[in-house]
């Protein structure tokens, strides 16, 4: 579901809620499960276990000019059920974007994954010009689920 400004999608994975959350908890898969093609590796970071937590990424797009870093500020925390991060570019503060997913159990081998990619809360008219959001399409966030899917049974 797309609207002015957020996407969301959502899929069944074939896997608890636990195994989902330990991927999507570990920045060191995130590149595997990524639909985008932006990330690249994990710079600095250990499994996200609490909001406030920060973590750095190193990336690529031509929107950045080339290679770039991110520093992801953990801004949702429920765990088996929700993990959540607001995103800058490193050494900034998050401009108002937040990444976050959602995991509904349907049983002890099903849950119900929703990603949502939101940038309501920019308001940089500068930054809403330069980077044209949205940045990730939703056929991209449909590929993180199916990476994801991919990634938690392996």
């Amino acid at each position: 579901m797309t609207d002015t400004n957020r996407i969301s999608v959502s899929r069944r994975i074939d896997a608890s809620a636990k195994d989902i959350f330990a991927v999507l908890t570990l920045p060191s898969r995130h590149a595997e499960i990524d639909g985008s093609g932006f990330i690249r590796s994990v710079d600095h970071a250990d499994r996200i276990q609490e909001t406030g937590s920060k973590f750095t990424m190193n990336m690529e797009g031509d929107h950045m000019g080339g290679e770039y870093q991110t520093d992801n500020w953990v801004s949702a925390y429920s765990e088996n059920q929700m993990v959540g991060w607001k995103t800058a570019p490193a050494g900034q503060e998050p401009p108002g974007w937040e990444w976050l997913w959602e995991l509904k159990s349907d049983g002890a081998d099903a849950t119900d994954v929703t990603l949502t990619y939101d940038w309501s809360k920019v308001t940089d008219q500068k930054l809403l010009a330069k980077l044209h959001f949205p940045l990730v399409k939703e056929e991209e966030l449909e590929q993180s689920l199916a990476n994801l899917s991919a990634a938690v049974s392996s």
